[in-house]
Order: structure tokens, then C-alpha cells, then sequence
């Protein structure tokens, strides 16, 4: 951004938010550069099926690119509902998305090129006149950055879904530099996007590869321990394979005993089980079903006791609670034989690895997966691998110390991931608002 230059002159383009433009730039609103539809543009056309292509309703800023022959510059869009025919669109057409529940999404907009893209009757639509020559690459450009969407944002209307009219559309302000200069723009724009959302991706990937890490790490601490030196047997469970020696092998009934406790006045917090956040209170989620005004006699947990969700253990629906509480009459609640059998960490860790999860599939009954139900008899009869208390509480210390790090890496690529879009974004407002001059 410093190595780019300022136009020579500038001049006041009479809107306070806009401010000054380039000398030679021409300012217009969207309503004079095109033909404008709320629903579609040359619905009946003339073409031969081997030049229009029919395709169903999908999102129009999906990132799939199916890419269409030259010779095909029309699509008819419908509704998989209908397969009634809602838009003809054509090469160069600017798409708008007038609603939405956000303003940040609210007047993006998607350019037709040679890529397959869909649209319903709920986009508006501009086709360029020719007394705009305005360059094909260019329009994306020209229609997607700050100046644009802070009109859209600014005038849309509602609560749960902002609304653009659409005479306020019509209204919206564009810049217009010279078509060569248009060309130059795109061009250099184009470049240097793909710089930065090819650096975008490596550090996705990166993250990627980090939280794989950090799962192999935990799942490794977990059922075979921090002790490499440590001898190794065979468990006897087909599906876990070798443990360190010293561990115990045991079957879940002779660790938990099945609790069924009542609430007498239903004032405990009430909690849910997932299997993204395993135990939490239920007012941290965004769930409003089966809401009851009074719970007294609802079950009820204890602080360390283990609470399965028996409808979506294939999933790992399942935690240590860390706190008493209310939860579902549905739920297994099992509570340890004997105190500090399991530190509450590594026992939520340990079933919630991928091999339980996957022995609860097998061993939940039912005639489909949206069935399937882990009855108490069946997770009791499960085996499990212990290790001392000891070692069990040396394994969480080595697991926070390493995910830890292994955050940090992550946090950081993540900021440098927004940083990185800030830039992308800071060059293209700046480039198509005049403020910088691109070489």
C-alpha cells in the first residue's frame, strides 16, 4: 500500500462520504448505468438448447465454479420446487442481493462470467447499457467494496431481515474511472487478490493441520500415555489395541453405578449435552425447545458425574459435568464407584476419542442412525483402559501444556488470516475510489 502513488488532482465529488475523486473520474448512480430488474432480465429469449443451460436454484456466492462453454453466454434459472423458469441471465450481468439478515451481507454483489451461477427472484439484477463501457472485470470490483456496501448498510430497513427498496437501489452511487484505466485496475486487482487468497489458504490449511495435531496428541496422551519407555500389552479390546502395562482393564459397571436423582424444588441450572461442547449450561445456548415452567422432579446431576446423551452418543454427545444441575429425563447420568477412579478431564477426553465413539455406534440399538439409542446396560458392559490417578492427572498437565502452544499457533494464523483480509479489502476500496494510483 505504501508503494503506490496518489492521482496528480483530485476534485470534491459532492458526497460527504465519498469525498475527493479523481480529477477525470465521473460519478453516477446505478439506475443510469444499466438496465435494472428486481426479478430477472430477458425472460423470453430465443436460443437454441445447445446456447441456454437450465439450472436449479443453489446460493449465488457458493464458492463452486462450474464452468460453462463460451458459446453459452445465457442461463435459465429456476426453483427445484417448480422448475419454473425465474431468471435469464447473461455474460457481464451484476447480480444483487437486496435482503438479508446482516448488513455486512446486505448489497454484495456476484458477477456472471463463464462460471455456472444461480440466482432466484429475490436478486436484483443490472445489465450495462453501452453508453457505459464499462469493463467486464472491472464491475466486481466496482460493485464490491466499502463505498457501495456503506450505502446499502446505511439505508436498509427491518429487524430480523434488512431490506434495500427498491428506489433506493436505483439511487446507489458508483465511481467511473476511464475504460483503459478500468483494465488496469482489474488487472492489477486481480493479481494481487490471488497473492493474498493464496496466502489465505495456506494458513487455513496450516490451521488444519495444527488442530490434527493437536487431536492425534490428545488421542496418543489418552490411550497410550506420556511414557514412551512404558512396556506395552495387548488390552484384550479388539478396537483399542495395546495399553501401557500397568494400566487396569475394566468393565464400566464396575467403575459407574447408574444414578436416577430428582430436583425437589427444580431451581438447579439447568444444563444441555452436545457433541461440540460436551456439558454446558443451557442458558449459554441458543436453544429455546422443550422449555418446561417448573422442573421440579426433573433429573438431576452432580459435579463429576458423567452425563450421556443416550440419543446422540454416535455422536459424542456426552461430559464430565462440572457443576450440579437439571438435565433431560432422557439422559444416562453415571456417577464413579470410587472417588478419584478417573480425574474429570481425562475421563471427558478419553470418551469422547474417536475409537469410544465409534464402539458406541456399535453397540447403540436401533433400526436407523437417527434411532440409535446407548442404553446403560450396553455402556456399562463397555471395557475401559485406566491409568494410575497419578498418571491420569501428569497426562491432562502434558495435554493443556502442549494444546496450549499448539492455540497459539492456531490464534495466531487466524489473526493474520483478518489481517490479510483487512489488506484485501483496504486495496480494492482504495484502488476503486481513486485514493491510491495503481502502477
Amino acid at each position: 500500500m505504501k508503494s503506490l502513488s496518489k492521482y496528480s488532482k483530485y476534485k470534491d465529488s459532492g458526497v460527504e462520504w465519498i469525498r475527493e475523486i479523481p480529477e477525470h473520474w465521473e460519478i453516477n448512480k446505478l439506475n443510469f448505468l444499466g438496465d435494472f430488474s428486481a426479478s430477472g432480465i430477458d425472460k423470453h429469449i430465443n436460443k437454441s438448447e445447445s446456447q441456454v443451460k437450465i439450472v436449479n436454484f443453489t446460493d449465488i456466492f457458493s464458492n463452486s465454479k462450474k464452468i460453462l462453454t463460451k458459446k453459452i453466454n445465457y442461463m435459465i434459472v429456476t426453483t427445484p420446487e417448480t422448475n419454473r423458469v425465474k431468471n435469464l441471465l447473461k455474460k457481464g450481468d451484476l447480480i444483487f442481493l437486496p435482503s438479508s439478515e446482516t448488513y455486512e451481507d446486505l448489497g454484495k454483489s456476484a458477477l456472471v462470467n463463464e462460471e455456472l451461477i444461480n440466482t432466484s427472484f429475490s436478486y436484483h439484477v443490472i445489465r450495462f447499457q453501452f453508453k457505459y463501457n464499462i469493463c467486464h472485470s472491472y464491475r466486481k470490483y466496482m460493485t464490491n467494496n466499502h463505498t457501495i456496501l456503506h450505502q446499502f448498510q446505511k439505508n436498509g430497513k427491518g429487524t430480523t431481515r434488512k431490506i434495500i427498496g427498491r428506489n433506493i437501489f436505483k439511487k446507489i452511487i458508483v465511481l467511473i474511472p476511464p475504460l483503459q484505466e478500468q483494465k488496469k485496475i482489474a488487472n492489477y486487482l486481480d493479481q494481487k487478490t490471488e497473492q493474498i487468497d493464496k496466502a489465505i489458504s495456506q494458513k487455513k490449511e496450516l490451521i488444519k493441520l495444527l488442530k490434527e495435531r493437536k487431536e492425534i496428541l490428545i488421542k496418543d496422551a489418552i490411550t497410550q500415555g506420556i511414557d514412551k519407555t512404558a512396556s506395552m500389552m495387548e488390552s484384550g479390546i479388539k478396537w483399542l489395541g495395546k495399553v501401557p502395562k500397568h494400566w487396569d482393564i475394566k468393565k464400566g459397571k464396575y467403575l459407574f453405578k447408574e444414578i436416577d436423582e430428582r430436583s425437589k424444588d427444580g431451581k438447579e441450572e439447568l444444563l444441555s449435552v452436545s457433541h461440540m461442547t460436551g456439558v454446558t449450561p443451557r442458558s449459554e445456548k441458543n436453544v429455546t425447545m422443550f422449555m418446561s415452567e417448573d422442573y421440579t422432579g426433573s433429573k438431576t446431576c452432580q459435579k463429576d458425574d458423567l452425563v450421556i446423551n443416550i440419543m446422540w452418543a454416535w455422536m459424542g454427545a456426552l461430559g464430565v459435568s462440572d457443576r450440579e444441575g437439571i438435565v433431560s429425563s432422557s439422559y444416562g447420568i453415571y456417577r464413579q464407584r470410587e472417588p478419584n477412579t478417573f480425574n474429570s478431564s481425562y475421563l471427558e477426553y478419553l470418551l469422547r476419542t474417536n475409537d469410544y465413539i465409534a464402539e458406541y455406534n456399535r453397540r447403540s440399538t436401533g433400526l436407523h442412525v437417527s434411532r440409535l439409542r446407548l442404553y446403560s446396560d450396553r455402556f456399562l458392559d463397555m471395557k475401559m483402559a485406566i491409568p494410575p490417578i497419578e498418571e491420569q492427572n501428569a497426562i491432562i498437565n502434558f495435554i493443556k501444556e502442549n494444546n496450549s502452544k499448539i492455540d497459539k499457533a492456531i490464534n495466531l494464523q487466524e489473526e493474520q488470516i483478518e489481517r490479510l483480509k483487512e489488506l484485501k479489502e483496504t486495496l480494492i476500496d482504495s484502488c476503486v475510489t481513486g485514493k491510491v494510483k495503481v502502477p
